[in-house]
């Protein structure tokens, strides 16, 4: 529950947590907020990569992109923790936060934050902090089948071959996301088009558009209407600028949206009234970025993309959004840079969750507070190394601590050479039990080539590319197994997102979430419960057959080979089970089965999966 907001200095107070704890906390002049509280764990403050449990860490939380092996770094962060023992805290700011937890919790804070205190269970903690914000959109069902995407893709003929290589290959997918569609200028108009450039706030109709000359897209209305003859949805990559164009390339609508844009303050802006440029050395620098505080902003923005809603286009990939880099910018509604960097991100997400319909979806990777009501996050960009795929699990775990729903990662990893046969082949099995399972890859050659070349030749992550990379035609028919579980699980998958959203409970959840007061489970970062009924123990390790899985109180099957194991005990994985994954004993899943959906529990699975 909500135990007070405390808005001003000098509070003082002894909080009751139940079971003879208490938390003592001060606010004091010098801007502080000092906890004393007992706990072992400590959870939350956004997308961690480092950690779950941030005990003994100090945290910045402040919005930052970084390449790759983020570290301490984080797209998403949020001022907002939970405590093992009770206790939840949600500093109400843009501005940055840091918070040092030691033995005493020290926050420095902005003087006129206020501050929201919470306690009682971890569930009920997050299912409150999440209430501040809008509420959780449910995705559409698709959502949750199989995502396939490469950067490399850029024309019509690309996604006529995957749609040739996923029948020949016989595997399902739901949504193919293109993100070299555009022109990259404006990223609204299709690569190719024709047509007469109009300053003007109001958008173009697909009628406006000739594709008759275009070397990339033909018939992008019909393309989609195949696409959804044949089952799939499309999704379309989007980047929250006004484009600082490459010296050698122009681009006559992009130069009117820009006068435009300036004309009618509808970008960020320097103090001097002059439009905010990214600065250089600095991902698409030189750009102006849209105010999306400005409601003629976000009126401009959307007629310009309203056309691909009325085509059909399922959802929109919305990338980028790190962009704030100075304290001397204003938005119109009258913050600055030192909001902004926090809250810039956390706008534009919000601003296309609004514009979405209810059969549409977006899959985001930045965020900040409220960002629980985002559709989907991702977590962005990654090396294919087994260090990585450890990263992103800690990055799912402390999401849902921070009230992320649903979220999702780039089997193998998104950047540098191919991941390992093995690493692969673990990476699509976790992505098999998570909310959103998707391949996704970096452009050929490596999207910063400087910094981390990619795999020579074709870099796309596709089960068929990796085998044939490897030479290993039989790896296909492997990965095709573990799709077509995906497929099967959709029933219990859809069932537990609608859960998720009824309760603010995050599908993809730690242990210690549902186990709180085990203290087995506080440091146990690589399991974690999948829905309500079953747990993951991913393999972590390279070439791993086997692992120590700790199983919480109650009796639970393996999936695979129905074998019972009793709970609050460490145990050996079977070696002859597919996956450590373990269904509830008194559980009943509703999964696909020959086409029907029907109810199975624990020792049934072994003769289903």
């Amino acid at each position: 529950m909500i135990f007070e907001i405390i808005k001003g200095q000098g509070y003082q107070k002894r909080i009751p947590l139940g079971n003879g704890l208490y938390a003592q906390i001060r606010r004091t002049e010098a801007e502080k907020l000092v906890i004393d509280v007992p706990y072992q764990g400590v959870y939350g403050l956004g997308e961690k990569f480092d950690s779950v449990n941030q005990k003994g860490k100090t945290v910045e939380t402040q919005v930052i992109e970084k390449f790759c092996n983020q570290g301490n770094i984080s797209y998403c962060v949020t001022p907002f923790f939970i405590t093992d023992s009770g206790l939840g805290i949600y500093i109400k700011t843009g501005k940055k936060t840091v918070i040092s937890l030691q033995d005493e919790i020290i926050c420095e804070i902005p003087k006129e934050a206020e501050v929201t205190v919470f306690t009682g269970s971890i569930g009920e903690i997050i299912q409150d902090y999440v209430g501040l914000f809008q509420k959780p959109k449910l995705p559409p069902r698709y959502a949750f089948g199989i995502w396939v995407s490469a950067n490399h893709w850029n024309c019509e003929a690309d996604v006529d071959r995957l749609l040739a290589e996923l029948e020949e290959y016989r595997f399902p997918a739901s949504v193919i996301v293109l993100e070299a569609w555009s022109d990259e200028a404006t990223f609204y108009i299709w690569n190719g088009a024709e047509y007469k450039p109009e300053k003007s706030k109001e958008g173009f109709s697909y009628e406006d558009f000739d594709f008759r000359n275009s070397p990339y897209w033909k018939d992008p209305k019909g393309m989609i209407e195949k696409l959804h003859e044949k089952g799939k949805k499309l999704v379309l990559w989007q980047i929250p600028v006004f484009k600082g164009m490459e010296p050698d390339r122009t681009s006559e609508q992009l130069d009117l949206d820009k006068e435009y844009a300036i004309e009618h303050g509808l970008a960020v802006l320097n103090k001097d009234g002059t439009p905010y440029e990214i600065p250089e050395g600095n991902w698409f620098e030189g750009s102006y970025i849209p105010d999306f505080t400005n409601e003629k902003t976000r009126e401009f923005w959307f007629r310009k993309r309203q056309y691909l809603t009325d085509i059909g286009v399922d959802g929109f990939k919305t990338d980028g959004g790190e962009f704030i880099y100075s304290k001397d910018v204003l938005f119109s509604d009258g913050t600055d840079g030192e909001e902004g960097k926090n809250q810039y991100c956390q706008d534009y997400i919000n601003a296309y969750s609004h514009f979405i319909t209810e059969d549409q979806v977006l899959f985001s990777r930045a965020g900040y507070a409220g960002a629980s009501g985002t559709p989907i996050l991702w977590a962005g960009d990654h090396q294919s190394t087994n260090d990585e795929l450890k990263n992103v699990l800690r990055a799912a775990l402390s999401s849902a601590m921070s009230g992320i729903l649903f979220w999702s990662f780039d089997i193998g990893g998104f950047a540098g050479p191919l991941p390992s046969l093995d690493l692969y082949r673990r990476s699509t099995q976790m992505a098999v039990f998570t909310p959103v399972m998707q391949w996704h890859s970096e452009p050929d050659g490596g999207q910063f080539r400087e910094l981390m070349p990619g795999a020579e030749g074709n870099n796309e992550r596709s089960p068929w590319n990796i085998a044939m990379a490897y030479n290993k035609p039989e790896f296909i028919e492997e990965m095709r197994y573990w799709h077509m579980l995906r497929e099967a699980l959709l029933p219990y998958i859809y069932e537990s997102a609608q859960t998720a959203v009824r309760e603010s409970r995050p599908m993809m959840r730690p242990l210690v979430f549902d186990y709180q007061a085990d203290r087995a489970v506080t440091d146990i970062e690589d399991e974690y419960l999948f829905g309500d009924s079953l747990l993951v123990a991913p393999f972590m390790e390279e070439d791993q057959t086997s692992r120590k899985v700790y199983l919480p109180e109650g009796k639970w099957h393996d999936l695979f080979t129905g074998r019972c194991y009793e709970g609050k005990k460490w145990h050996e994985s079977d070696r002859k089970s597919r996956l450590p994954v373990y269904i509830k004993a008194d559980a009943m899943i509703p999964v696909d089965h020959n086409g029907k959906t029907i109810m199975v529990k624990g020792d049934d699975t072994k003769d289903i999966f």
